[in-house]
């Protein structure tokens, strides 16, 4: 059985896909943990936790945002 260059692309493209969307959510749950457990020790902080933490959200859910691109970009090459 012979693999195409776009069998391989596909394959590629979905374990980019995979890894991306895995590592969105562990970064994801990481992040809110540790918020709500810094509003748990100092619940004063609330304000200045909460903005810092929708900017680190940004940041972790441009990883998946970029690595979709990339792997359409992949997809459209083969």
């Amino acid at each position: 059985m012979t693999l195409t260059s776009a069998a391989i692309a596909a394959v590629a493209a979905g374990i980019a896909f995979a890894g991306a969307a895995i590592g969105a959510g562990i970064g994801d749950g990481l992040l809110f943990s540790r918020i709500i457990e810094g509003v748990a020790r100092q619940p004063e902080s609330k304000s200045l936790l909460a903005g810092t933490a929708w900017i680190y959200f940004a940041l972790v859910e441009a990883m998946p945002i970029i690595a979709l691109v990339f792997g359409f970009m992949l997809m459209g090459h083969s």
